[in-house]
């Protein structure tokens, strides 16, 4: 939260107005207690207050007479608690209430609802909202599980006068009311922040400032702030339900587009700021691009020429570059990586490649001594598994500047760490780092100067009068949609590798009820005796007692001891000690395994040409993009790959989804896009690790178009001061960012 400058409570007299800023304990009603609740729901300004949004609607303007309710519909209606109780059923405890408009009846139902026992009282007003369906024995119409406010109980809001009551109704029907989350175990109900909300906003200041300039709100029609918070709390009469429920009215257009507007102000001042630093200009001359022809051990495909182009013109740039390079699993993003590292390494400059896992640092370290090393470039492995000693003279060289190309884990970012002269960091599968650590290695540089002359493989002269940032190349095969990637990563460009290289044949992928295992060994078994190797993945390592799911370990012993005693089955899982999971992973690469028995560990990085099966059982128990990214552990070669995906019971309807899309396409970037339709942005990735911005209003899934146009507008203001935006209108917009804005800002403050 922002440093907030709070006026001392005797200043505050209930009859003052308040400010956005005003701390929600001073507004009438709250107090310290309650402020404390709302703290816990991230409320601590009035500001904050008003952005508690509702998140439905009830249309209570005309609550439906139960004599003209259908079945099937969803309706609100007002009646009176007549009778409530709870009965027990062999299966579960049922709480029946039964309310009542004169003589007509309806009975609302609520499963496993123990709790509901003391809370409805005989003549109660009570507002209901759900879905009407006809009890299957009696042909009556019913409620069943329906959301339901009890009206002018003053045990809700503690002791209140005749007058404040009165008050307190009206904002219940008649109208189309706003329906909160409660707070507070329930303390803090949705008729309480509905009285609390509308205090705030018959007090609040009539100035509110609008920090959008003027060319901006008219581009989008925007309504004023204040017209937006009253409009979305309490909507007006005519206002359209449908555009309520799905957050489309004019109030909640207003509010979505500034939240998105400030946070792309934000990454487009940032990207303004990256492009005014000084960096290394790299010189890209006709011995630097032989020496990249030299490394190249297939044709590149049209994309990788395009995306080295991309990324060859910021390194010869004098600012730091900071791209994006996206790429489906299998499309060489490693070998257009490499390419990168050459040009720094010719320049003189060393080259820094940060895995999540010594599983994918080993497989990049393999394979840039494969590729490097015959052109006399000097590769070194740093991880936190290594011995001491080792792990001494690693540091010693790198610090000397002998190794040009140093790969590793999290370690690289440790403070014993010292690079000579680093030029060029590249960080893999970035989802799996925070900011702050792709921010650590970056620093890790002492002051290099605004070179690129020096001989090939000679450390570049440094110049302490100019520091230079090193340029950034961020990777990730977890393909990231659009909409996503503007906010995720708005501070950096972004380079799509969209075609495979060639000979690759794209994956056969079936599902199977675990009913059909004996079918499925038996084509694998059939399968490894023409000379392929397949993957079998299980969700977790060992059994227990809560979950019915195959474990990796009781199956490996089942596949190697009964279905394939003939065959050479090994075992791989995140609880191995690093030494055997390398072996392990040594011996399948060499063809000494026929089955590797694994958990969602070779997930990534793992690149064996020969493997063309894999088998995912419980694949339901799997999110889409993991089984996509398992899926790439196959293909790789030209033989003829198959995925299986074995479920077991019950799979629910988003499960069906996903298999569904697993099927039906290989594309990456459309698998994505459900990905994150199904779980929404915080769970794309894991909101706290990847730094994505946590949004009160807009949700970028929905609100993909508006952020397009935030986007565009930002970068237009930033654009002047010129005839359509003035000084101070900039001026004012990104003072307004910088204070009411810095929570959601500070998320993508470090690049």
């Amino acid at each position: 939260m922002p440093t907030v400058k709070c006026q001392p409570l005797l200043l505050l007299p209930s009859l003052q107005m308040l400010e956005l800023d005003t701390p929600v304990q001073y507004v009438k009603g709250i107090g310290p207690r309650l402020a404390e609740i709302l703290a816990s729901k991230d409320i601590h300004t009035v500001d904050d207050l008003l952005h508690y949004l509702p998140f439905r609607y009830e249309d209570r303007l005309n609550p439906r007479s139960i004599n003209e309710l259908r079945a099937g519909e969803m309706a609100t209606v007002v009646a009176e608690v007549r009778t409530s109780g709870l009965f027990r059923t062999r299966r579960m405890p049922i709480f029946q209430m039964t309310a009542g408009q004169g003589r007509t009846r309806l009975r609302c139902i609520w499963f496993n609802a123990s709790y509901l026992r003391d809370r409805f009282k005989p003549g109660q007003m009570v507002a209901l909202y759900g879905k009407v369906e006809e009890d299957p024995y009696g042909g009556e119409l019913q409620l069943v599980q329906p959301q339901f406010e009890i009206l002018g109980d003053p045990t809700d809001d503690g002791s209140s006068d005749g007058t404040e009551q009165k008050a307190a109704a009206s904002l219940e029907v008649g109208r189309i009311v706003p329906i909160y989350e409660s707070a507070g175990q329930g303390r803090l109900t949705s008729r309480w922040f509905r009285r609390i909300i509308h205090a705030a906003l018959e007090n609040l200041s009539p100035e509110l400032p609008d920090a959008i300039p003027t060319i901006v709100r008219r581009h989008l029609s925007l309504i004023s702030p204040r017209d937006a918070i009253w409009k979305l709390h309490w909507p007006e009469a005519g206002e359209s339900f449908e555009d309520l429920q799905t957050s489309r009215t004019p109030a909640h257009i207003r509010l979505i587009f500034e939240e998105l507007f400030f946070i792309e102000l934000g990454l487009e001042l940032k990207r303004r700021e990256q492009k005014a630093q000084t960096g290394i200009a790299f010189r890209l001359d006709d011995p630097v691009r032989e020496a990249i022809k030299k490394i190249l051990p297939f044709h590149p495909t049209p994309a990788q020429k395009r995306v080295l182009k991309e990324i060859a013109s910021d390194m010869g740039k004098p600012f730091p570059m900071r791209r994006l390079l996206q790429g489906d699993v299998g499309s060489g993003k490693t070998i257009v990586a490499f390419e990168a590292a050459i040009i720094a390494m010719e320049n003189g400059f060393q080259v820094a490649l940060m895995a999540p896992t010594e599983i994918l640092a080993q497989q990049h370290y393999f394979s840039a001594r494969r590729v490097l090393e015959p052109a006399g470039y000097r590769v070194v492995l740093l991880t936190g598994s290594l011995e001491d000693d080792r792990k001494r003279e690693t540091r010693r060289h790198i610090a000397q500047g002998n190794a040009q190309l140093v790969i590793g884990t999290h370690a690289l970012i440790e403070k014993k760490v010292d690079f000579a002269n680093l030029g060029l960091v590249i960080v893999d599968e970035q989802h799996r780092f925070g900011v702050l650590q792709r921010f650590k290695l970056m620093k890790k540089n002492p002051s290099t100067g605004h070179v690129g002359t020096a001989a090939p493989g000679r450390p570049a002269e440094r110049s302490s009068a100019i520091p230079a940032e090193p340029d950034v190349l961020v990777m990730t095969a977890t393909p990231i949609p659009r909409t996503l990637a503007l906010t995720l990563y708005g501070d950096l460009d972004i380079s799509v590798l969209d075609e495979m290289p060639p000979g690759r044949t794209p994956i056969i992928t079936r599902r199977v009820s675990d009913e059909r295992s004996t079918d499925v060994w038996d084509f694998v078994g059939k399968q490894v005796k023409v000379g392929h190797q397949a993957y079998v993945v299980y969700p977790v390592i060992e059994e227990n007692e809560e979950t019915e799911l195959k474990a990796a370990i009781k199956m490996y012993k089942e596949l190697s001891n009964r279905i394939f005693p003939e065959l050479r089955v090994g075992l791989l899982h995140g609880r191995l000690d690093p030494d055997l999971k390398e072996t392990v992973m040594r011996l399948f690469q060499k063809g000494e395994l026929d089955i590797l028995v694994s958990t969602t560990v070779i997930e990534v990085g793992v690149d064996v040409a020969n493997a063309t099966i894999m088998v995912i059982e419980h694949a339901e128990r799997f999110g889409l993009a993991q089984v996509h990214q398992l899926r790439g552990r196959i293909g790789r070669g030209a033989a003829k790959s198959y995925c299986i995906l074995m479920t077991g019971g019950k799979v629910s309807e988003e499960g069906e989804r996903r298999l569904d899309a697993m099927v039906r396409t290989n594309d990456g970037f459309k698998i994505a896009e459900l990905d994150l339709e199904l779980r929404g942005p915080g769970e794309f990735f894991g909101t706290r690790q990847a730094g994505l911005p946590s949004f009160r209003v807009a949700n970028i899934i929905r609100d993909r178009q508006l952020l397009e146009a935030a986007k565009r507008e930002a970068a237009a203001v930033l654009a002047g001061p010129n005839s359509e935006v003035s000084q101070e209108e900039i001026s004012r917009a990104l003072v307004y960012m910088r204070t009411r804005w810095q929570k959601t800002y500070g998320l993508v403050e470090v690049g």
